[in-house]
């Protein structure tokens, strides 16, 4: 497994430093070695070594960077091909491996990170020979012997030691990866629920609050409307639309209170629609309501659902219809429920509706179901919602 690539390049990574320092160390040592012989070294030469060590060390960290970001395999492959004959050169110039031996054993290190396994094992190969050779070359077997494997075992050492803190690095990178993924997600349903909270308490009190003001305005017109002629009935209608008005405010207050105040908790969804139609036949608007099929139960939210279909078409109806009556059906059926409200007021030439019959739109899309609007100019406007039980 590849590590994954730096997102810049960068000579103080703490690869560079690693090894700008092994490879410095092994020069101090080599420079030392040389020192301590007394062995007489031309100038052309300790310009030569000290050159082709500068080269070392530069394609060594900034070569290493560029070829990490790079990801591609023949630039790869020239690196390590310069950098071993780099080291072949320091090696010969120094006369033998000795000290110069810890220059290659970062260079290993390096193949676990830059090659797949096919690429890395002849690399390793190439820098294990580079180190054992001379001393094949020159010294006993026995000690040959020896000497090749301590280095095979320093390379085997390196190159696992390298794979397993790259993992270690990518699963630790993927890790953080993954919680901040979660972390954003985590964002993004708190968001959702806050702005479906938002919507649904908007369409409460929209359906409900917008309701009973609606009913109570309709009341306070007729009484109004008869007040000279028929006091009684005036004080009726008034005395109808101050009871609504404190039923109003108790849904309100309970809805404050339990975030969610639901006509239908109490009482069956046919006992709650009659009674919606009972308050727009005390407003004088004719309000007939029908039940057909075997009555059954149904979900709360199904309920409400179909609870506030109804409320909203009734309160458009008192607010835009200009109807003499209007008909609620609610009828069961195997695996469905519907409901329709039509008025005979003067419709409408759209059929998109305000905020309220968005509402009712969420509500029902919410449990799968299907709304349908009728209407034209001058006949009337229908609602339609359909349920899956």
């Amino acid at each position: 497994m590849n590590s994954k690539p730096p997102n810049k390049t960068s000579f103080f990574s703490s690869g560079n430093i690693a090894f700008v320092i092994v490879v410095c160390a092994s020069y101090a040592s080599a420079t030392t070695a040389i020192i301590y012989s007394r062995r007489p070294v031309p100038a052309w030469e300790a310009a030569v070594f000290v050159a082709v060590g500068a080269a070392y060390l530069v394609v060594g960290t900034y070569g290493f960077a560029l070829c990490r970001r790079s990801q591609s395999l023949f630039a790869r492959v020239s690196y390590f091909v310069i950098q071993l004959l780099l080291a072949v050169t320091l090696i010969l110039l120094r006369g033998s491996t000795g000290e110069l031996s810890l220059i290659l054993l970062p260079l290993a290190g390096q193949s676990a990170l830059l090659l797949p396994l096919p690429g890395m094992v002849p690399v390793c190969f190439l820098i294990y020979v580079t180190l054992v050779m001379p001393f094949i070359i020159r010294s006993r077997w026995i000690d040959a012997i020896a000497i090749a494997l301590i280095y095979g075992t320093g390379i085997v050492f390196v190159v696992v030691f390298t794979r397993v803190a790259a993992s270690e690095r990518e699963a630790r990178t993927a890790l953080a990866e993954a919680n901040q993924l979660l972390r954003d997600h985590a964002v993004q349903v708190e968001e959702l629920a806050t702005t479906k909270e938002r919507n649904r308490l908007a369409r409460e009190i929209h359906d409900s609050l917008g309701h009973y003001l609606t009913v109570v305005n309709v009341q306070i017109s007729a009484a109004q409307a008869i007040l000279a002629q028929d006091r009684p009935r005036a004080l009726d209608h008034l005395s109808k639309a101050q009871a609504l008005t404190q039923e109003g405010l108790a849904e309100v207050r309970h809805s404050v209170a339990a975030l969610r105040a639901s006509p239908t908790e109490s009482r069956p969804l046919p006992e709650a629609l009659a009674k919606l139609a009972e308050q727009w036949d005390a407003a004088g608007l004719r309000a007939e309501f029908v039940v057909a099929g075997t009555i059954r139960s149904l979900t709360p939210q199904a309920n409400l659902t179909l609870y506030r279909a109804a409320q909203e078409a009734l309160t458009n109806v008192g607010k835009h219809a200009h109807a003499n009556s209007v008909d609620i059906y609610l009828e069961y059926s195997d695996g469905l429920v519907q409901l329709s409200v039509r008025d005979d007021g003067a419709g409408s030439t759209s059929s998109e509706g305000g905020f309220g019959l968005l509402g009712v739109r969420e509500r029902v899309q919410l449990l799968n179901g299907e709304v349908r609007v009728h209407t034209a100019a001058g006949k009337g406007f229908s609602l339609e919602v359909e349920l899956p039980v």
